[in-house]
């Protein structure tokens, strides 16, 4: 929401020194009964921004554009209690609330509730329980903001600033389904019984031209994985589909990626110009991550079974799907990238192939950038001179780091303690990591200061989720039903560095050739070159589902 100037409560105060720190400067924010009964156990935040573009809220994150936020947890916090902000707590990109310059500033506070879940493993925990809006901290429905207060920060006399946090963010909005797109939700009994709460999945279904028009006909069905949307899959979209695309936006695309964009495949899909597929987006987050990773884990609970076991036959009930393991292909990317790879190789009788794109890492000898293994530290290395090195999360096309390692996880300490940031490391060590002795993940490195567990990344391996390691560890057995299903494709400068996992997967995928290592994998692997960023793929959608045809064909029982 764009702010306007009514909309802004001004408040001119001196709340923080331009340098140096300045004795009992604070901001405390509080909640009336008639926006909550309370007691509210959560986190509380206080946001400061420069403009009033939008509301200060939205400013903020784990990006290098965000601007200063502030978090701290709070426990059982009843209407008119405060929390206090004060110089102690953290920040993120400044550090503290006294290390911000001078000038005018946006002010706005917000309270996230946590839920209680008595999990079946016996622990207890308090974490979010994402509402549909997909983990985002500062978005979600149900948190208490504030109005926002314009200040002026100048050097000189302590103040205090009190936010009132009396509007309560809505719902997200339900949307309708068409003729085309088809929704379901249902509550996985076994994701609920590890929880202690009922636990959602869905999926967000598009049909294929002719489907009510042929109701004997069954057809494939192509399972699209990744973060949480409430969108169809492919971008399929009905959405300004008569706004043509300029010449400038398809050539910075095609220098991206061949993928085209939701409209032309839109009109492709509805005259029937694709193959024929039973299209289908899995929504799976849990109260880490907008993603569970699609395998069963020690701390996001049994989604692999949910989504094998639960979600599939419900759409194999619900739609006329062929049923076949050969008729279910699998692609998504990034997040989704790796999740397809999981899912294909844990799961290999219940699927017919994987098309992953641009995947998180597949090797943890390339954690993004690092080797969880054998570094020390996940935020800075030494070759043995005296300069150490700080490593990147992420960088530009170029090779301009982007973001360190470091402020990725600085950012994710202020969104939430015990691994609740709902942000990407938070993610990983949630799905992968063994559970801690107070419930909460066990941390693969300390957040402060870096230093690798490495006990920690040796159970992530055992436990499989080294993907490469556990093909190779396992080949001889699930090789065979493997071949001729992975297929790999990413840009040579991907922004994340996952191109690097890439190499080391497909350098054994590959050694399956060699005498006494069979069989031979017989998939894909597909590099973009030069420069082709996070994002690509060699192939538009529409191509990729006639490659999936024809794998389903050569896959099809004989008679």
């Amino acid at each position: 929401m764009i702010l306007t100037r009514a909309f802004v409560a001004t408040a001119t105060v001196g709340l923080f020194a331009a340098a140096g720190p300045v004795a009992a400067q604070t901001v405390r924010l509080s909640y009336p009964a008639s926006a909550n009964a309370g007691p509210i156990t959560g986190r509380a935040f206080v946001f400061i921004a420069r403009t009033d573009r939008t509301e200060p809220r939205r400013q903020a994150g784990s990006s290098h554009s965000s601007e200063p936020f502030f978090g701290v947890d709070v426990t059982a916090l009843r209407p008119g209690e405060s929390v206090t902000f004060d110089p102690s707590v953290p920040g993120f990109p400044v550090s503290s609330l006294e290390r911000l310059p001078a000038g005018e500033y946006f002010v706005q506070g917000l309270l996230l509730p946590y839920t209680e879940f008595p999990r079946a493993d016996g622990h207890t925990i308090w974490a979010h329980m994402d509402a549909g809006e997909g983990q985002r901290f500062n978005d979600a429905p149900g948190s208490l903001v504030s109005e926002v207060t314009r200040i002026r920060i100048d050097r000189g006399q302590p103040t205090n600033l009190t936010l009132n946090l009396t509007r309560v963010l809505p719902p997200v909005p339900t949307t309708e389904d068409t003729r085309w797109v088809k929704r379901i939700r249902l509550t996985s009994k076994l994701a609920s019984a590890f929880w202690g709460h009922p636990m959602p999945i869905g999926a967000v279904v598009l049909l294929p031209k002719g489907y009510d028009e042929n109701p004997d006909k069954r057809y494939p069905v192509v399972y699209t994985i990744g973060h949480y949307s409430d969108r169809p899959p492919f971008s399929f979209t009905f959405e300004g589909c008569d706004q043509a695309e300029s010449a400038a936006a398809r050539t910075a695309r095609l220098a991206r990626t061949a993928r085209e964009p939701g409209c032309e495949f839109q009109q492709a899909w509805t005259a029937g110009r694709v193959p024929e597929f039973i299209a289908v987006y899995v929504q799976h987050t849990t109260p880490y991550y907008d993603d569970s990773y699609a395998l069963n884990s020690a701390n996001n609970g049994p989604y692999g079974d949910a989504i094998t076991r639960e979600l599939i036959p419900e759409i194999d009930r619900r739609f006329r799907t062929i049923g076949g393991a050969h008729a279910r292909m699998l692609t998504g990317g990034s997040t989704g990238g790796w999740d397809v790879l999981g899912l294909q190789t844990h799961y290999p009788e219940v699927f017919g192939g994987a098309w992953s794109l641009y995947p998180d890492q597949l090797d943890f000898r390339n954690y993004q950038f690092g080797d969880i293994y054998a570094d020390s530290n996940a935020y800075g290395h030494s070759d043995g001179s005296w300069l150490a090195r700080e490593i990147p999360s992420s960088r530009t096309t170029e090779g301009l780091t982007d973001l360190t390692v470091r402020e990725e996880n600085q950012a994710e300490s202020v969104i939430a303690s015990h691994g609740r940031s709902g942000g990407q490391w938070d993610g990983w060590q949630a799905a992968w990591a063994p559970v801690g002795p107070d419930g909460y993940p066990l941390p693969l490195w300390d957040k402060r200061t870096g230093t690798i567990d490495h006990a920690v990344a040796e159970r992530m391996r055992a436990a499989g989720y080294d993907l490469r390691d556990y093909l190779e560890r396992n080949w001889s057995t699930v090789g065979p039903r493997l071949v001729g299903k992975l297929h790999v494709a990413v840009g040579d400068m991907d922004n994340y560095f996952l191109n690097l996992g890439v190499y080391r997967f497909e350098q054994f995928l590959e050694s399956t050739k060699e005498p006494g290592k069979g069989p031979y994998y017989a998939g894909t692997v597909q590099y973009g070159r030069p420069l082709k960023p996070h994002g690509w793929q060699p192939w538009t959608n529409q191509e990729l589902l006639r490659i999936m045809r024809r794998q389903i064909e050569a896959g099809a029982p004989r008679p």
